[in-house]
């Protein structure tokens, strides 16, 4: 079973940092395990303080809710079915763009949020950390392949 570990997320939080130095950005930039707990937390140069806590409350509540918060975001608008949910769960609930669950198949094994642009630039530097993790997750299963010399068929 695929786990979050240290060096995964320090893989992800470069690729998350390397996509936001190219749009100009300074990013806060959370990584969480598949328990929504903080794994690794990475705050760029002029990054915002107010985006410390935004950035990792995006990580858990997109694995908390197992969603991407930018889907939550669009569900919690007045008169949408979610509407008050980011008063929930002692404010930890974001409906902010910029998290993202991680997934292996369909087991979440952690999560990325993303604090310091607009909801959309947020996104785009989670995707490269997603984008990342994806290449990570293929290379990891060839690791992980037994090869065989010969055959036993005829």
């Amino acid at each position: 079973m695929m786990k979050m570990t240290l060096e995964l997320a320090k893989m992800l939080l470069e690729a998350a940092e390397k996509k936001a130095k190219e749009m100009g950005l300074a990013e806060d930039i959370a990584i969480v395990d598949d328990g929504a707990n903080l794994v690794a937390f990475h705050r760029m140069d002029h990054a915002r303080i107010g985006g410390i806590d935004i950035a990792q409350n995006k990580a858990w509540t997109s694995v908390a809710l197992q969603m991407p918060t930018s889907n939550l975001s669009r569900t919690a608008q007045p008169g949408q079915p979610s509407f008050g949910i980011n008063t929930t769960n002692q404010g930890r609930v974001v409906i902010l763009g910029g998290g993202i669950p991680l997934k292996a198949g369909d087991v979440i094994i952690g999560g990325i949020g993303v604090s310091g642009g607009t909801s959309e630039q947020d996104i785009q530097v989670g995707e490269a950390a997603v984008q990342a993790f994806e290449r990570w997750m293929h290379r990891s299963d060839l690791r992980n392949i037994s090869f065989r010399i010969g055959s036993n068929q005829a």
